[in-house]
């Protein structure tokens, strides 16, 4: 029976001054993430609605000061880097304008919501020689990495078919942002960016994207299968906002599989079955991934990702490149064609 490997130790991570685009929910749980459990700071945050709600961020979050606006943020010399945290629809103009000030940035995921804006993002970001990553946290986690030793040593022979699922119920609003086509709304972009992402990891950018599913009254899409073409083998995506899935992921080789446990997008365990005749014959290994932060604290480990990267000089996440970002934002753009959403 294989081995499962332990995640591979990482050097520390230097200190980076952040400032903060949109404190919403996710932004508090990263940047309580961070200051817990990194030693990444927050010393500037901005709110596109008002100053007050700035003010009052950093007061309960810890942010050293608030700015009336973006811009301000933007322009404070102590900023290292930004993290944008408002709604998919703002997250390209944003972006550019971080870069044009200097700033290195993570953008919360989907880095935009069109292949063609991504790129720009991209573009801009590599011609201003600035780091620029999406806030993909899954990529980041311990069990990520024991999932990339597992298939770098090819313990499950050769990957067939990668599947992962995501998906939520949330009550219909035609005013909220999940609902509404002017925030760009929908599954896809919301829950199924995740284990779109975890197919492309595995397998690549496909060679044909086919998706059924269905769409809200509003026009978004509130439940979509994704399937994902290769040369020899299959990705398979489903989300909804329609309903709870297990939030698993598996990845299942000629010689075996490899289980990510629920939810697979945060910390959890890896689940590895061996043998010619599984199930029936299998032989099974677990790697527990309880130790180290749990939830939403998670979040510090692409924190201080960013950080590591920006100390060693990278413009970008070499597990996790802006051109595979690009690609998956294009996936997402044409299932969201193929359904017809708006």
């Amino acid at each position: 029976m294989t081995f499962l490997p332990n995640p591979r130790e990482l050097p520390t991570a230097p200190s980076l001054r952040w400032g903060l685009l949109g404190p919403g929910g996710i932004a508090a749980s990263f940047v309580d993430a961070a200051h817990r459990h990194s030693q990444q700071r927050f010393v500037n945050v901005a709110s596109g609605s008002s100053p007050e709600r700035a003010t009052a961020f950093a007061q309960a979050h810890g942010v050293t000061r608030s700015s009336d606006t973006y811009e301000q943020v933007l322009a404070d010399p102590e900023v290292d880097a930004v993290y944008i945290a408002t709604t998919h629809d703002s997250h390209a103009r944003l972006a550019l304008l971080a870069i044009a000030a200097g700033k290195h940035v993570m953008v919360e995921k989907p880095l935009t919501t069109t292949r063609a804006d991504a790129q720009k993002v991209v573009d801009a970001a590599r011609a201003a020689g600035v780091f620029a990553m999406e806030a993909m946290w899954t990529r980041y986690l311990p069990q990520s990495d024991v999932l990339r030793q597992l298939l770098e040593r090819g313990d499950i022979g050769e990957v067939r078919l990668v599947t992962a699922d995501f998906g939520f119920p949330s009550q219909y609003d035609p005013a909220s942002r999940l609902w509404a086509p002017g925030q760009a709304g929908g599954a896809l972009l919301d829950a199924g960016v995740y284990p779109v992402s975890f197919v492309s990891s595995v397998l690549g950018a496909p060679s044909a994207v086919h998706t059924v599913g269905t769409l809200a009254p509003t026009g978004v899409d509130e439940q979509a299968s994704v399937t994902l073409a290769y040369e020899k083998a299959q990705g398979v995506a489903f989300t909804s906002l329609r309903t709870a899935s297990p939030t698993r992921a598996s990845v299942i080789g000629t010689q075996g599989r490899i289980d990510i446990d629920g939810p697979f997008l945060a910390p959890s365990g890896i689940g590895v079955t061996m043998g010619a005749g599984f199930p029936a014959s299998a032989q099974t290994a677990h790697w527990s991934g309880a130790l180290g932060p749990q939830g939403s604290a998670a979040l510090s480990y692409e924190a201080d990702a960013m950080a590591r990267y920006i100390g060693d000089g990278l413009t970008e996440s070499p597990i996790h490149t802006m051109d595979e970002v690009v690609s998956v934002v294009g996936i997402l753009e044409e299932a969201r064609q193929q359904l017809g959403a708006v």
